[in-house]
């Protein structure tokens, strides 16, 4: 299953604006726990786990910050924008 998951959405990390490279951090964080979890109905139980674990929150927000630091970079920090 997971060669059939393309994690990077159309592979670029290339981004019109940074509003717009957020949202592919937090598309690509969701498509890792996908790959890493492929049972649809085990990630559905697990949902209220996690929503309910600050600390579990917390990391979730982080993984999405180093995907959109990952994508930022590969957007020259969107300087010539």
């Amino acid at each position: 299953m997971s060669d059939q998951i393309q994690l990077i959405p159309g592979n670029s990390l290339i981004t019109a604006t940074p509003e717009e490279g957020r949202m592919l951090a937090v598309k690509m964080s969701r498509l890792v726990i996908k790959i890493t979890q492929p049972d649809t109905e085990i990630r559905e139980k697990l949902r209220p786990v996690y929503a309910s674990d600050a600390a579990m929150l917390i990391a979730i927000g982080q993984t999405v910050a180093i995907e959109f630091a990952t994508i930022a970079a590969a957007n020259n920090y969107w300087k010539d924008k």
